[in-house]
């Protein structure tokens, strides 16, 4: 079960980020898209850069609650493959709330997250873990917390917290790379819509990397949804997810049962 949980949780590869609202646009002085050296051609690059983060901003997805059941297919480094159903429900900046079934609709795992903590019940073993929240940053080496997990479960872009050094176009698609305090980003968007990240470990000894793929838009519930997502992440170990998002709802009003049976075991 702890295998799935990092599959839903902590795999979806977050950290502590900050919205498209704070990037930093500031060009490096060593542009790798090699543009020439003149005071028009820098404007217009800054220019390039500056509409395509004012794009993602009016893509940005605000909620209250979010709700929606999602088919996980998850490949660890060991080449097993699992598949399970995941209900989701989320009250921004509070809680997220994770019921994990497999074979004939089994719960399996029910998980309760807020900002402080971390409560997963494991019906098959019947075991209570209740964990600080830095326990997402104990099984995944990453710095991560309630709010990045949100975004990015939302499709909101992650790891641009640091200067967009370089970029480049074709067509109607742009590539801008931001260095951050982690990771390099190399982030892809195709009018104004988020479809790719490529993130490398800024630290060249941790040889970590990850690939955040955005397909399958849909807007019936308002914003610009992504409702499937892929996740491959490289470090010591491979891991492989899939989410295909089956339904999703936002801001309808949610509740998040937990409670733990009496005769279940402490861990």
């Amino acid at each position: 079960m702890r295998v799935i949980f990092i599959a839903l949780i902590a795999a979806f590869l977050v950290t502590s980020c900050r919205s498209t609202r704070k990037i930093q646009t500031a060009m490096s002085k060593k542009d790798s898209t090699e543009v020439a050296p003149s005071v028009t051609q820098r404007e217009d690059s800054a220019a390039v850069i500056r509409d395509v983060v004012k794009k993602l901003e009016a893509q940005h997805i605000t909620f209250t609650t979010f709700n929606a059941k999602i088919d996980v297919d998850y490949m660890g480094g060991d080449g097993k493959k699992e598949n399970v159903n995941a209900t989701l429900r989320m009250y921004k900046d509070s809680v997220i709330w994770i019921s994990v079934t497999g074979l004939f609709g089994i719960e399996g795992l029910r998980a309760y997250i807020t900002r402080d903590s971390i409560k997963l019940i494991n019906k098959l073993d019947k075991l209570y873990t209740a964990r600080s929240v830095d326990y997402i940053q104990e099984v995944t080496g990453l710095p991560l917390g309630l709010k990045s997990v949100q975004d990015l479960i939302i499709g909101n872009p992650v790891f641009m917290e640091g200067n967009i050094t370089s970029y480049a176009r074709v067509g109607t698609t742009v590539s801008l790379l931001s260095i951050g305090e982690f990771f390099k980003n190399l982030i892809t968007v195709t009018d104004g819509l988020l479809r790719h990240s490529k993130l490398d470990d800024v630290d060249i000894n941790r040889n970590r990397t990850c690939d955040l793929s955005y397909d399958d838009y849909d807007n019936n519930k308002g914003p610009n949804f992504s409702t499937k997502r892929r996740i491959a992440v490289s470090e010591k170990s491979k891991l492989d997810i899939k989410l295909d998002f089956k339904s999703y709802s936002f801001n309808e009003t949610l509740s998040f049962p937990f409670s733990v049976p009496k005769n279940f075991k402490w861990n």
